[in-house]
C-alpha cells in the first residue's frame, strides 16, 4: 500500500522560511519522480516543483530562485524547503507520486504566510 505523509507546514510571516518533508512507503522510491503541488482556497491544485528519480528539479516560474525540492533516497523522503515566502504562497501544500499510470497523493499540510 503506497502511502505519502507530509510535514512541516505551518504559519509564518511573509519572508520567512518553512521546510516541508514527504515521506513515502510502499513503493520503489529512488526509482520514481517526485512532485510538491498546492492547492489555494478557490484555485486549481498546481504543480510548485519536480524532482526525477536522477535528482534533475523542475520549478514553476512563480517559486524559481525561492524554493527547493530535494530528495533522500535512503529516507525515502522528499523535501521542499522555502524561503522568502510571500502571502500568495499560501495553500495546502501535497506531494504526489506517479507510479505506472496510477496518481498518490498525500493528505497536505498547510502552508499560511502572514503579511
Amino acid at each position: 500500500q503506497v502511502q505519502l505523509v507530509e510535514s512541516g507546514g505551518g504559519l509564518v510571516q511573509a519572508g520567512g522560511s518553512l521546510r516541508l518533508s514527504c515521506v513515502a512507503s510502499g513503493i520503489s522510491f529512488s526509482a520514481n519522480a517526485e512532485d510538491w503541488y498546492r492547492q489555494a482556497p478557490g484555485k486549481q491544485r498546481e504543480l510548485v516543483a519536480s524532482i526525477s528519480s536522477g535528482g534533475s528539479p523542475k520549478y514553476a516560474d512563480s517559486v524559481k530562485g525561492r524554493f527547493t525540492i530535494s530528495r533522500d533516497n535512503a529516507k525515502n523522503t522528499v523535501y521542499l524547503q522555502m524561503n522568502s515566502l510571500k502571502p500568495e504562497d499560501t495553500a495546502v501544500y501535497y506531494c504526489h507520486v506517479r507510479v505506472w499510470i496510477v496518481d498518490y497523493w498525500g493528505q497536505g499540510t498547510q502552508v499560511t504566510v502572514s503579511s
